[in-house]
C-alpha cells in the first residue's frame, strides 16, 4: 500500500481560522485530491481549481482551447509528484473559484507508511466552517460575517435571507467530512469541473 501524507490545509483569510488536518495516500491523482479537499473543507465543487509551488509550478485542468504549456495536467500527476516540486517549508497551494479566489495554504506534515486497515482519506482535526459558496470571496466573507452578527447591520436582513438563519462559522461538522470522505473512498470520483 502506498504511503500517506498528512496535510494541514487552511484557508487564507485574515481574521478567519478555518483549517483542516487530513491523511491522504500519496498516489491520490491532483484531480482528485481536488475533491478530497472540496469534502474537507466544505466547498461544493462548483469553480475551476490549481494547485501551486511558488510562481512557477502550477497543476490544474487543461484547457483544450487555449494551451498553457507552463500548467501541467491534475489527471497525469499524484499528491506524491507534487510534493516532489516543494521547498523546505513543505508548503503548497490550492486555489479554488478564480473568481472569488479562495487560496489554501496547504503544509505537508508528515509523510508515512499507512497504519494497518486504515481507510485514506481521513480527518484528524478541523476548525472553524467553510464560507458559504458564491460570497464574494475573502472581502465578500467579511462583510457576511459581520452582518448576519450585527441586527443593526444595513446588510443583516439581505444576508441572513441569502444566507440562512443558522450560519455558525465557529462549528464544523466533522461527522459530515467523514462521511465525505468513506463516499470518495468507497467510489472512484467522478472528474467533472462546472463552470
Amino acid at each position: 500500500m502506498a504511503e500517506f501524507a498528512r496535510l494541514k490545509i487552511r484557508l487564507k483569510v485574515t481574521g478567519v481560522r478555518v483549517w483542516r488536518q487530513i491523511e491522504v495516500r500519496l498516489d491520490t491523482r491532483l484531480d482528485d485530491l481536488h475533491l478530497v479537499f472540496q469534502a474537507a473543507m466544505g466547498w461544493e465543487d462548483c469553480h475551476l481549481y490549481e494547485f501551486s509551488v511558488g510562481r512557477s509550478i502550477r497543476f490544474g485542468i487543461r484547457d483544450p482551447n487555449w494551451d498553457d504549456p507552463r500548467l501541467r495536467s491534475v489527471e497525469s500527476a499524484t499528491l506524491a509528484d507534487l510534493i516532489r516540486c516543494l521547498r523546505r517549508d513543505r508548503t503548497f497551494e490550492y486555489l479554488y473559484d478564480f473568481g472569488d479566489g479562495w487560496r489554501h495554504a496547504v503544509k505537508v506534515e508528515h509523510t508515512a507508511q499507512p497504519e494497518p486497515n486504515a481507510a485514506y482519506p481521513r480527518l484528524l482535526k478541523a476548525k472553524g466552517q467553510c464560507p458559504p459558496e458564491d460570497c464574494g470571496g475573502p472581502g465578500g466573507y467579511i462583510y457576511y460575517l459581520e452582518a448576519i452578527s450585527d441586527p443593526h447591520h444595513e446588510g443583516h436582513e439581505e444576508m441572513v435571507a441569502w444566507g440562512g438563519p443558522d450560519f455558525e462559522p465557529d462549528v464544523v461538522d466533522e461527522e459530515a467530512i467523514r462521511q465525505a470522505f468513506a463516499a470518495l473512498g468507497a467510489r472512484k470520483p467522478q472528474r467533472r469541473v462546472r463552470q
